[in-house]
This record gives C-alpha cells, sequence and structure tokens, in this order.
C-alpha cells in the first residue's frame, strides 16, 4: 500500500453531485408504490452505494415476484424531474477539482445515462468526459472490487497507486477489496464511524481533498 499515488477514482453520487438525498426520497415513494414501505435511513442502509441490478434483485426478492423488463420507465421522470430542480455540486468540490493535479477518473454504481444527465446538469461532465466508468461494464458491483478494478486498468495504473473518494460503506469496503486508499467523505448520508476502517480517512470537508490526497501520496 506504499505505492506512489498515479490516480484519483471518484464516485459519483454523494461525492461529485450530491444527489443521495434526492435520489432517497423518489426510492421511497417509489418502493412503496411496488408495496415495500420503507423509511428514508432504511433505503440509505440498503441501497446507497449499490449498483441498481442488486436493488431490483433485493425488490424482487422482497415482494417475491419478478419486475417486469420496463418497470423503471415508469418513474424515470420522478428522478429527472427532482435532479432537474434540485440538483448542485456537492459542496467544495468545485475548488478541490481544480487544486488536484494527478490524473482523475468517475468509476459510479450508476448507469452511464444517469451519469451523463446528473454529471451534465452540475457542469462536471466535461472535466471528466472519457474517464468515466460504470457498474454496469463489471461483473460485480460494489462492495466487490470489480469497478475499482477496471476503472483502474482501463486508466493503466496499479490498483495500489490508487486512491478512492467515496461516501458510502460499500463503496469504502470495494476500495478496500480493491488494494486501494480510501478517503471517506462524510459530510453526506453515511455516518463516520459507519465509513470508518483500514487504509481510510473519513472527512467532512470536500474543500480538504486536495491536502488529504497530498497526504496520502506523501505517506501521511
Amino acid at each position: 500500500m506504499a505505492d506512489p499515488v498515479k490516480l484519483v477514482i471518484f464516485d459519483c453520487d454523494g461525492v461529485l453531485v450530491d444527489s443521495e438525498l434526492l435520489a432517497v426520497e423518489v426510492d421511497v415513494q417509489v418502493l412503496g408504490e411496488l408495496g415495500w414501505r420503507l423509511t428514508a435511513a432504511e433505503v440509505i442502509e440498503r441501497f446507497v452505494g449499490r449498483s441498481e441490478t442488486h436493488m431490483l434483485a433485493e425488490i424482487e426478492k422482497h415482494l417475491g415476484r419478478e419486475l417486469p423488463p420496463d418497470w423503471q420507465r415508469r418513474y424515470q421522470h420522478l428522478y429527472r424531474d427532482a435532479f432537474a430542480a434540485r440538483l448542485v455540486a456537492v459542496d467544495g468540490i468545485l475548488e478541490a477539482l481544480d487544486q488536484i493535479e494527478l490524473p482523475t477518473c468517475v468509476a459510479s454504481s450508476g448507469d452511464h445515462e444517469r451519469m451523463r444527465q446528473t454529471l451534465g446538469l452540475t457542469g462536471l461532465y466535461e472535466r471528466f468526459a472519457g474517464r468515466i466508468f460504470s457498474a454496469t461494464e463489471v461483473a460485480h458491483g460494489k462492495p466487490a472490487p470489480d469497478l475499482f478494478l477496471y476503472a483502474a486498468d482501463r486508466m493503466g495504473v496499479a490498483p495500489a497507486a490508487c486512491i478512492v473518494v467515496e461516501d458510502s460503506r460499500w463503496g469504502v469496503q470495494a476500495a478496500r477489496a480493491a488494494n486501494m486508499r480510501a478517503l471517506a467523505y462524510a459530510g453526506g448520508v453515511t455516518a463516520p464511524d459507519v465509513l470508518a476502517g483500514p487504509a481510510t480517512t473519513v472527512f467532512d470537508d470536500m474543500r480538504d481533498l486536495p491536502r488529504l490526497i497530498e497526504a496520502v501520496a506523501e505517506g501521511g
């Protein structure tokens, strides 16, 4: 874990775009209409940071039936409308990105269509265009290491030379499983104690990110 840092891998939702609470609000509504009543806290615990494939499997398991292939189409406008009306970049991330000199990329549980929308709405898409990777491209989503390993491979960097910036327990676990150092943002919906663990630095202000990356890069 002492390799020089050559790449910073960003999660998207909750790290670059402040979408988690907006999505959770809609998730609660959608799940209720499907027949599974969960609180926002329960949705966060079960699904924040996980892939859509995982969420679908859990919904079908709970309901005891398969959902039709196009079931999401009737709800997609709810997410689009919420994001269009209220989505902003995570507080402090623009300042942080302006100061980070290392190569960067995005590796998210969301699909490419969603990232084009959310990163586009917040003016971040062009910063990462061509370096955006989705859990839809790998066999197993977070907390498996597949996505981060895939991103590192596509960027031509060894896993141990990567830092991952995450905000969910599943994402942090995936970073550790990939043998990558993690900077865990606790300024969103996940409590600091849930994020804490080996090879992980927990922080709550994105303006601190450049300094923290530099400290990790220097072995601090």
